[in-house]
């Protein structure tokens, strides 16, 4: 690119340059709960520049935005009508070419959600396929279809939406009478997109030039999985109903065709300079198969939500760990590791509960050894080799919010039968900044989300210089993971020998440095052992005596050779 808008200005402090997203800790940021800097009680963007400072100083190599786009937010902005339009609520896109490059000056790279299966129902082009009819050619960038049975009563097919209920609703006629099915995977607000049209790929490829040309640094695509659908869109018959993450092939997720469109995404990315991504929110039933999405020509990165969804478990831990960087070696792409994000329960109340009951969780649990299993999770997750993720708020150890009343609630799949459940809103509330205040900091007002009462304790001011804090936790460790030389994006985990339910593995460099060792004891014991080498830290507090490390239960610590 020759336009200076092209240019992706990062300092010399920034993550190397050299393949930076194959080690970098990417830290996502929900709008919405981040930082409110007008008071309205809705995160924006001016709320967010304020606080990179404290991203940049947590140790994060690039932030990541969940959309704030122009939207009538019936799925809290995933429903777009303008992909080049900042929406009001979060402020202006000026706020967000200037919230780019405050970022690239703190050393910080910035990465975009862009959400291509569907729109909003208020997207100038669904509007006017309503407008127009059937027969309408801008009805063919949608998924229309006559409805079965005599009179079309009936959905095109036994598709179901995510978020619960038929994926298909029926519309009307210019003339009032009933007419044509659209196809919606997830809420009615969001008409999927058919990506089989030429106009459909076209616009896509303008959005990403228009904000790549402002200096965004990548993509986080949303339901990358999804965009493709089956020919002639067959019913699923016996198949399980419309999951995220199914374990079953699915005439709606997964289709091979999706991949021509990433290796031109691929292609368009390389025109610009600073090493720009595309990272796939691909939901895949394998590894294996979610490996197909970072092949050398398509994207950089795929989120592993088979990692996210393992249980406290030592030998399930191992097992995905294995299985993933086994994936990720065949098609030579970094693995990826996250415990938390905007649609999950959050990991600290997951863990407070039994396994088996998925990432959807409406119980507190034990808060207490939950936040221990987090923080001994969160410790095992960054020394693991490639990328890292982090959901705002986790290193303060913020569990979810389970007893929002359901007044507050706004998750469209709560308000329909069968969804994903619906609690999504629990791991969204707000951020506390601060001990006191309307809104613990998060703004000069109130919040969008109800705060309760022990906010302030976890708060940022409350957390910031207490040594065994999970914030200075979480500080200390991003410093060991960017300065070790065995940590990072390194394929170099070699499992040694452990006692059952505790993990044990190395990583060091071919240059004969110092080894780094990682110990996870999941079990609800404590272990004995010989320390492999000085402790650099520990998820609990840690005894070294007498030759001997006496690991707690549910602890992780680190250790170097020096």
């Amino acid at each position: 690119m020759t336009e200076s808008l092209g240019t992706s200005v990062l300092p010399a402090s920034a993550a190397p340059a050299a393949d930076w997203w194959r080690e970098a800790v990417i830290y996502q940021v929900y709008p919405r709960s981040f930082a409110d800097a007008d008071g309205d009680g809705m995160g924006d963007l001016p709320g967010i520049r304020s606080r990179l400072p404290y991203l940049r100083d947590l140790g994060a190599d690039a932030v990541w935005l969940s959309p704030f786009y122009a939207s009538p937010q019936a799925d809290a902005g995933y429903d777009v009508s303008d992909y080049r339009a900042v929406d009001p609520m979060f402020g202006t896109l000026d706020d967000a070419i200037t919230l780019i490059e405050d970022a690239h000056r703190h050393g910080l790279r910035i990465i975009f959600d862009v959400v291509p299966n569907h729109c909003s129902d208020q997207h100038e082009w669904f509007q006017r396929a309503l407008r127009e009819g059937p027969g309408s050619r801008m009805r063919e960038r949608f998924h229309f279809r006559d409805g079965k049975g005599t009179g079309g009563e009936e959905p095109p097919n036994d598709w179901e939406s995510v978020f619960g209920g038929p994926a298909w609703t029926r519309t009307k006629n210019p003339d009032g009478t009933p007419g044509q099915w659209y196809l919606h995977l997830f809420a009615p607000e969001q008409p999927d997109f058919n990506w089989d049209h030429a106009a459909v790929r076209d616009e896509f490829a303008s959005i990403l030039r228009f904000w790549l040309d402002h200096g965004v640094d990548g993509f986080r695509i949303d339901v990358a999985h999804g965009l493709v659908k089956a020919a002639g869109l067959p019913d699923l018959g016996s198949l399980e109903r419309t999951k995220l993450l199914g374990n079953n092939a699915s005439p709606s997720f997964d289709q091979d065709g999706v991949h021509k469109i990433y290796r031109a995404w691929h292609e368009l990315l390389k025109e610009y300079d600073g090493q720009r991504i595309g990272v796939a929110e691909a939901w895949a039933p394998t590894l294996a198969r979610t490996a197909n999405y970072v092949r050398a020509d398509e994207l950089h990165q795929a989120f592993n939500f088979h990692y996210l969804a393992t249980d406290w478990q030592a030998d399930a831990l191992r097992r995905v760990i294995d299985d993933t960087l086994t994936a990720m070696r065949q098609v030579d792409a970094p693995a990826t590791w996250v415990l938390s994000n905007h649609d999950v329960t959050r990991h600290a109340t997951r863990f407070a509960n039994p396994p088996g009951l998925g990432t959807q969780i409406r119980t507190p649990g034990d808060p207490a050894l939950g936040l221990r299993r987090a923080r001994a999770a969160t410790l095992l997750m960054l020394a693991l080799p490639g990328s890292a993720y982090i959901y705002q708020g986790e290193e303060l150890g913020l569990p979810d919010v389970t007893d929002l009343p359901d007044e507050a609630r706004q998750d469209p799949a709560y308000f329909r039968a069968a969804g994903q459940d619906g609690f999504r809103d629990g791991c969204r509330v707000p951020v506390p900044w601060t001990t006191g205040g309307p809104s613990y900091g998060f703004g000069p007002g109130g919040s969008w989300l109800p705060q309760p009462a022990a906010w302030g304790s976890l708060s940022v001011e409350a957390q910031s210089g207490q040594a065994d804090s999970t914030l200075e936790m979480y500080r200390s460790a991003l410093a060991v993971r960017r300065d070790h030389p065995g940590l990072g994006g390194a394929d170099n985990l070699r499992w040694c020998d452990s006692p059952s339910d505790v993990l044990v593995f190395e990583r060091s460099t071919d240059n004969g440095g110092p080894t780094f060792t990682c110990t996870v004891n999941v079990t609800g014991a404590p272990v004995s052992f010989a320390p492999p080498g000085r402790l650099l830290l520990a998820s609990s507090p840690l005894q070294v005596t007498d030759g001997q490390a006496v690991l707690p239960s549910d602890t992780t610590a680190w250790w170097t050779t020096d």
